[in-house]
């Protein structure tokens, strides 16, 4: 996750609660970065760089992240990332990169006026996952294009160099609530970037806040379906039943069995509520760390440490197949 502005409940519920579920599998060694290189994309003040990088730590860490059984890093702490990008980019074509569809999306039409870093930073992400030789990657629907690039990154430097050095990493497609849209418009993803504060929840938000926000979510003037079909072109409803279904870990299905042909003044308070339960001691361990970040500098202190170990010993080796000199 990237350092910049606040955590949202489309985050927990799209993402990080579903990690958390991976460092339990069998046999599963789980990395969590915090990728504040990707973060300076676009300008970002100090100050803020360094806060967010720390309450991201807090939120994996409230969220369930067990800093005993997997390493939370920061990308900027591991110079190897840095310089696998450099490598791998020697080799990635240009046509590959400008058909990225978010620098599209981001650059917009000043696509010859956006740095550097936006145009390549699929790259970066790239290096991200090739440099601990990731079996699998956990994506949405809107990054299985840069974990494609990746996989083609990682073919063509095994068939340049003649041997199967760099995995390619399969895609974790996750499951129900990966897609958490505005409380203002279920159109639209919810984002960190958009101007109303009312558009989300963040993990940071109080009881009242959360409460407020939910009561004010975009809805319709029809009840609760009785099915998941009747949602069909009902966005704000949907959103709405999904939320409260992945907090709940129950099905679309489930939740409008018990709310079907109930109105909107039954349902929001009990969403609310549930929203509440359920986020209240991640909020509360976040703001307990991050009033002393002592902690959260100890365990990325001791996650930078073992990410290093791998990711020196994997660029030391990209750089023997290479042929660099080494004395």
């Amino acid at each position: 996750m990237q350092p910049t502005s606040h955590l949202h409940l489309g985050n927990y519920l799209g993402a990080l609660k579903n990690w958390v579920a991976l460092q339990n599998e069998p046999d599963s060694e789980c990395m969590y970065g915090v990728v504040d290189l990707h973060a300076v994309t676009v300008p970002q003040d100090p100050a803020e760089l360094l806060r967010a990088t720390r309450e991201i730590a807090a939120a994996y860490i409230a969220g369930g992240i067990d800093p005993d059984k997997s390493a939370i890093f920061v990308q900027s702490a591991v110079p190897a990332h840095s310089e696998l990008m450099w490598l791998l980019s020697t080799m990635t074509q240009m046509g590959k990169l400008e058909r990225m569809t978010q620098f599209k999306d981001k650059a917009g039409k000043n696509a010859e006026r956006a740095g550097l870093g936006l145009f390549a930073y699929p790259v970066l992400m790239a290096a991200d996952i090739l440099l601990y030789k990731a079996t699998h990657v956990p994506v949405g629907e809107d990054q299985k294009q840069h974990l494609e690039l990746s996989r083609e990154i990682a073919a063509t430097f095994n068939t340049r160099y003649g041997q199967e050095f760099f995995v390619q990493p399969e895609p974790y497609i996750m499951g129900e609530g990966t897609r958490v849209m505005s409380l203002q418009d279920g159109t639209k993803k919810m984002s960190k970037s958009d101007e109303s504060s009312k558009s989300r929840i963040n993990l940071t938000d109080d009881a009242d806040t959360i409460v407020k926000n939910i009561k004010k979510a975009q809805t319709d003037p029809e009840a609760l379906p009785e099915s998941v079909d009747g949602l069909e072109g009902r966005a704000g409803a949907a959103n709405l039943v999904t939320i409260y279904a992945a907090l709940a870990e129950i099905s679309k299905a489930d939740v409008l069995a018990e709310f079907g042909g109930k109105g909107w003044g039954e349902f929001k308070p009990a969403l609310a509520d549930l929203a509440v339960e359920k986020l209240a001691p991640m909020t509360a361990r976040m703001s307990e760390l991050m009033a002393d970040p002592a902690e959260i500098d100890d365990i990325l202190a001791a996650g930078n440490a073992k990410a290093n170990a791998i990711a020196d010993q994997t660029v030391q080796e990209t750089r023997d197949i290479m042929g660099f000199w080494k004395q």
